[in-house]
């Protein structure tokens, strides 16, 4: 474990959030990617390296993980201005698709180079050997389907490299990816460790600790809903859907498209939209500011009434049941549909995170706890048994 850096990543459908070492660093990037050729061609080359880096990621990415081996990407948002960019699709399974890789290894490489000189990583030319110790999540579908296992064993006895390429300040850097220990964590068990728990594992919330509560977590392309009770996740009663907000984003974007002409990049535009703090729900066309209140109320209400179907049917097979707490990414664009539609039927005590930063973030938050504590643990039974007395024959 020397030198062993911590990374806690969570690869959302609408970006990548990640916290390394001693909470001294954190990145968040859209999840996009976009292939690409290796001189890609910029405007101002010699102001290359005044720019920022998080917005120019262009890299090569080797991995005997990945199905297609030592492709140029573009990652981030940079991709987003690519006409060939491509997003995680409903239905697919984050624990195989290259995308969730490549932008893991993309964050570890940023991670490597930009703390170049203080994690203690061997250096050489411009090679830097990284090694990290990973706590990440997979959906719970897919961890009950046994796809967290074959996620880890991809990762764990290979080197996986990213190199720079006219990415500014890194440009010919490369990174040597090696990694000590990898975690899998299901995500719904992790939103709950972040709800009780602080950054040591202990108790911050003592009056939901031995409550009966459900966690619902919407992502991008899929639903996780968390049933604890004594403490502990109920594995049998927990469910994962194959329900996010991805596919509602992407008709919002085909109708705003459609309608009014307007060609958003990404769904992260979508989002933007949907929930900033002033004209929200409002696009500009042709230099007007114009609704799309039609649009958004329509297909997102929709999304909201199958999402609050999703919480009736477990809560009934849950009945002692105290709270549900929604999180994540797809929590932020349905709260005021679901609130509503509570409010109109069933009337269950329900509750969101006010603070989006912390709802977004939870996930990786979850996963550097998990993480950390693994460390310290492994790390102490080390030191312990290095201080063991050495028998003689």
């Amino acid at each position: 474990m020397t030198n062993s850096r911590i990374a806690a990543v969570d690869v959302g459908n609408d970006s990548i959030k990640a916290i390394f070492g001693k909470l001294d660093s954190e990145l968040n990037i859209p999840n996009v990617i976009a292939r690409d050729v290796e001189d890609r061609p910029v405007i101002g080359i010699e102001e290359l390296d005044s720019k920022n880096p998080l917005e120019g990621i262009h890299i090569r990415v080797h991995s005997p993980a990945l199905k297609e081996n030592n492709a140029i990407y573009r990652v981030g948002h940079l991709a987003t201005k690519s006409d060939n960019a491509t997003e995680l699709d409903p239905g697919s399974s984050k624990s195989e698709e290259d995308q969730t890789l490549v932008m893991l290894f993309s964050a570890l490489a940023l991670d490597a180079v930009q703390k170049d000189g203080s994690t203690g990583f061997k250096k050489s030319g411009n090679v830097i050997d990284a090694n990290y110790t990973l706590g990440t999540g997979l959906p719970l579908r897919e961890v009950k389907e046994g796809k967290d296992a074959g996620y880890r064993s991809k990762l764990l006895g290979s080197v996986h490299q990213v190199e720079f390429l006219v990415t500014p300040k890194y440009q010919g850097q490369k990174v040597n990816i090696k990694f000590d220990e990898v975690k899998v964590y299901p995500e719904g068990f992790a939103a709950y460790i972040n709800l009780v728990m602080d950054n040591n594992l202990n108790i911050i919330n003592k009056d939901l600790i031995d409550k009966r509560i459900l966690i619902q977590d919407i992502g991008g392309l899929s639903t996780d809903i968390a049933v604890i009770k004594n403490r502990n996740v109920d594995d049998d009663k927990a469910q994962g859907f194959n329900l996010g907000v991805s596919e509602a984003l992407e008709s919002i974007r085909e109708e705003i498209r459609s309608k009014h002409g307007v060609e958003l990049d990404s769904r992260r535009d979508v989002v933007e939209i949907i929930t900033k703090k002033n004209d929200r729900n409002h696009i500009m066309v042709k230099g007007s500011r114009t609704s799309v209140h039609d649009i958004t109320d329509r297909i997102l209400l929709d999304l909201a009434k199958k999402q609050y179907r999703l919480l009736r049917n477990v809560w009934q097979k849950n009945s002692q049941t105290e709270i549900c707490y929604f999180v994540g990414g797809g929590s932020i664009v349905l709260k005021d549909y679901l609130k509503t539609l509570n409010n109109n039927l069933d009337g269950y005590n329900i509750d969101f995170f006010e603070d989006e930063k912390e709802s977004i973030w939870m996930m990786a938050n979850a996963y550097y706890k998990l993480i950390s504590d693994f460390s310290r643990r492994t790390n102490k039974d080390k030191a312990d048994q290095d201080k063991k007395p050495v028998k003689a024959n």
